[in-house]
């Protein structure tokens, strides 16, 4: 005999709509948590995929065949008889209609009207409470898809790389990393690359992070820290998790379990691809990507010889988005 709780794998859908909007359905009388707004799903049966599990549960839920389903995250939640393990994936595009085919009522939301407060559930339609599992992912969502990070090596060309990001800016770009290890300079004028950067991300509502090659009295200046593999063992040790926003940079299972011991924000995993500055060292390919993100229990950035060419792959494999220092990141 054991006192174990049962331990349940769920496929669950963040479906979104061309205007962004996210559909919620809430539980009805006679299942556990009735009342309460959730996303859509179910269980995995045995020899499904998750993919093939959350398109035949959403036909048998809301009479629709989700037609692009990108996996996203794998979130496990205690609740006080189970523990759930919840592959999220978001959905795109489906043929038919939603409706309840199990009587359970459905709403549209815009997920940043959503209430997130530390002290309570999230607060869906109509005043109503989302399941305690639904809080991480409605804030993963709010999270950039897209990440620049710098390689300016140079004062002599601090001008033309502020130039280029002030367009990617304008054109959507929401996420930032300062990144200067070779800086070929003195102190000085890098920091004053740092400021510049963290200026132009702020005058555009941008979030800038920076990197832990650099001073920790930057750290706190910044809207957050992306830290190196190395970094983030010798905090994990220390106790002393950064302030703000946290990436942790990984390229082995042991980094992201170090990630996951951080609670770091995101995780950014590579390189995924071969690329020029990295040539010794083997690509991680689509397929071992995928198994390491699923392992994060966060989002995760696809790095290395990534741009928007690569972005659909990525999202295939279980990337929440990419992240890149050359490749093209806007349109």
């Amino acid at each position: 005999m054991t006192d174990s709780k049962p331990y349940i794998r769920v496929a669950a859908g963040l479906i979104i709509d061309a205007r962004g909007r996210l559909l919620l359905g809430q539980r009805p009388e006679g299942k556990a948590w009735p009342g309460w707004w959730e996303f859509p799903g179910g269980k995995i049966e045995a020899g499904e995929t998750v993919e093939q599990a959350l398109v035949r549960e959403l036909d048998e839920e809301l009479g629709i065949r989700a037609t692009r389903v990108y996996p996203w995250v794998v979130h496990v939640h205690e609740y006080p008889k189970t523990i759930v393990e919840l592959a999220f994936c978001q959905v795109t595009a489906w043929e038919g209609e939603p409706h309840g085919r199990e009587n359970q009522a459905l709403d549209w939301v815009d997920p940043w009207e959503i209430r997130l407060d530390e002290s309570e559930h999230p607060i869906g339609p109509g005043g109503g409470s989302l399941l305690p599992a639904a809080a991480p992912p409605l804030r993963w969502l709010r999270l950039p898809t897209r990440y620049r990070i710098s390689r300016i090596g140079h004062p002599d060309r601090l001008s033309g790389w502020l130039a280029d990001l002030r367009q990617e800016l304008l054109r959507g770009l929401r996420l930032v990393q300062f990144r200067e290890p070779d800086w070929q300079a003195d102190p000085d004028s890098l920091r004053e690359a740092f400021l510049a950067a963290l200026a132009l991300c702020r005058q555009h509502g941008a979030r800038c992070l920076v990197n832990s090659v650099h001073p920790a009295a930057w750290w706190s200046e910044a809207d957050g820290v992306q830290l190196r593999a190395a970094d983030a063992a010798r905090i994990l040790q220390d106790d002393t998790r950064p302030p703000g926003w946290l990436g942790v940079s990984a390229h082995t299972a042991e980094d992201i379990e170090c990630a996951r011991q951080l609670q770091a924000d995101f995780v950014v995993l590579g390189h995924a691809l071969d690329t020029d500055s990295h040539p010794d060292l083997p690509a991680l390919g689509w397929d071992r990507f995928r198994a390491l993100a699923d392992a994060a229990g966060r989002p995760v950035f696809a790095i290395g010889g990534q741009s928007l060419d690569t972005l659909e792959t990525a999202r295939l494999h279980g990337a929440h988005g990419i992240a890149a220092i050359r490749g093209r990141l806007v349109s």
